[in-house]
């Protein structure tokens, strides 16, 4: 789709030689990453359930592997059964209104879920 096509765009631009865009369903990849990356696409306890097995166990960078899943609204109840869970909030980063109620949130490798 046009969002694939940006998501390489930017990593070209870049010069990223690191980087697999792939549009899939997850379910359906046979590899291991050091990062899931995503919009969201259901909820946490959901995601996490797809992707857990995918997500390399040795990490080589300061930030441990994980998930970094975008999400809006309030996330309270959807991420209270995961203590280790980081939310950023985009708005502490972009002024445009779109941005108000957007978040990152990172999942560790070592989650529970």
């Amino acid at each position: 789709g046009k969002k694939i096509k940006v998501v390489e765009e930017v990593a070209d631009g870049l010069g990223l030689q690191n980087v697999k865009v792939k549009n899939m369903r997850v379910e359906g990849l046979q590899l291991q990453f050091d990062f899931i990356v995503s919009r969201a696409v259901a909820a946490m306890p959901t995601f996490v359930h797809w992707v857990k097995g995918k997500i390399k166990k040795d990490s080589v960078h300061p930030l441990k592997n994980g998930i970094l899943y975008l999400k809006g609204g309030d996330l309270t109840e959807e991420l209270k059964t995961y203590r280790n869970a980081q939310i950023f909030n985009l708005s502490d980063y972009f002024t445009e209104e779109f941005f108000e109620s957007k978040k990152v949130v990172y999942l560790p490798l070592k989650f529970k879920g």
